[in-house]
């Protein structure tokens, strides 16, 4: 069988500007980032306000192993088998971390014959996204660290500033660090700061709520940062850096196309996680979506009682939408994963993982193992432990024969 890889790269895109065109966007409302890759404009929700929506379906999953359970195999499938049958459908995705790219998981473009391709471009840069938001949220960092060195004129408490910055790899190492230190008054004043991954960090999760340019420098601008010295919160706004942060997402703010293995499109767009924040993809590239097809399949991160649960009640909060149909992944190797008796190995089936101390003490004790059955037990009644007769239709009706079960004798 071949590999995810090998069957990606065995089919050729076909130009994104066609991919665009069958689902209704004009050339002009596509930036293009190569042959297979473009930007929507969001100037395409004005031409289409009037459009009916399509249907709205999300795809959930019982709590996930660790390398997942194929939701994102099923957005894509059910996309694809909804248009074989003729139905304009597209499927809204994330765009997926560096971090789980080149850790467990591997990436996230779907697997077999439900994929987005190209898969190279789907799971590293894509369209810079990630990187902007990366470049958002240090910018504030240094905003906060340059006030405060330069004299701090709103009162910030170095001990409550929680804003941390961000990096789209998995390093241990920086989760805890201290920043500021040197010789020089120019190094900054040492304090104690860290790192998360670029998909958990709140500029992040903003992106994916925001449903315009102006929404996104609002919510930017009430972003938190710490407290002062009397108690009370500082804002982005405060520190006069939540305009510059937005210019620097005009562009992530666009949705991004691509496509299917049969040429299905495909809105890939932000991709917060859903232990952190909200776990689902950009409410820009569902309402897009909702105009051009009869039916958008997007998905829900991480488990139903987390991405799900959050789509319901933040993201269809914001966006004012309601899933009219809901696909629920349930897979055996997930029931068998959270029963506690197996052990997830990565690349190894559950069946060989069974945990000894989840095994019952009764089957572990090799002197009250059940070994060979006593023959009275099977064979019917006997003198030293009766057991149930056979029924009379079972019996044998030659005269000459005698059953087992009928003997006097000890077997």
């Amino acid at each position: 069988m071949r590999s995810d890889l090998e069957i990606a790269q065995s089919v050729r895109p076909r130009p994104i500007a066609e991919i665009g065109e069958l689902i209704g966007l004009r050339r002009d409302e596509l930036e293009l980032y190569g042959e297979h890759v473009a930007k929507i404009k969001l100037d395409v929700l004005k031409r289409m306000q009037r459009r009916r929506s399509g249907k709205y379906i999300d795809v959930t999953a019982i709590t996930p192993t660790p390398l997942g359970e194929g939701k994102t195999v099923t957005t894509i499938g059910l996309s694809l088998g909804l248009n074989r049958i003729g139905k304009r459908a597209i499927c809204t995705l994330r765009q997926p971390s560096l971090g789980p790219v080149f850790g467990i998981k591997g990436g996230a473009a779907g697997g077999g014959y439900s994929q987005v391709i190209p898969m190279e471009e789907f799971n590293l840069h894509l369209t810079g996204d990630f990187h902007a938001v990366s470049a958002a949220n240090n910018l504030l960092a240094a905003f906060i660290d340059n006030h405060v060195q330069k004299g701090n004129k709103l009162g910030i408490d170095p001990f409550t500033i929680w804003w941390k910055r961000v990096v789209d790899v998995n390093d241990r190492s920086l989760r805890s660090i201290v920043t500021g230190l040197g010789n020089r008054r120019a190094d900054g004043i040492p304090r104690e700061t860290g790192f998360d991954i670029t998909a958990a960090s709140e500029v992040m999760a903003i992106l994916s709520l925001a449903t315009d340019i102006h929404d996104l420098r609002a919510r930017l601008g009430r972003i938190v940062v710490g407290m002062n010295m009397d108690g009370k919160p500082v804002t982005a706004d405060e520190l006069r850096c939540a305009g510059a942060m937005t210019v620097l997402l005009r562009d992530a703010i666009k949705p991004n196309l691509m496509q299917t293995l049969e040429g299905t499109a495909c809105i890939v767009h932000a991709g917060p996680f859903a232990n952190i924040a909200h776990g689902n993809s950009s409410i820009l590239a569902d309402r897009i979506a909702l105009k051009l097809a009869d039916y958008v399949v997007t998905e829900s991160g991480f488990g139903a009682d987390m991405g799900f649960e959050k789509f319901c009640d933040i993201k269809c909060r914001v966006s004012g939408l309601k899933p009219d149909a809901v696909v629920m992944v349930v897979t055996v190797r997930a029931l068998k994963a959270h029963s506690g008796l197996f052990r997830v190995v990565a690349g190894r089936p559950l069946d060989r993982g069974l945990l000894e101390e989840n095994i019952p003490a009764w089957w572990r004790s090799t002197s009250s193992r059940p070994t060979r059955m006593r023959r009275s037990t099977w064979c019917g009644r006997s003198r030293s432990r009766p057991g149930p007769r056979r029924p009379r239709s079972a019996r044998s009706t030659r005269k000459t024969a005698k059953a087992p079960w009928r003997s006097p004798r000890r077997w």
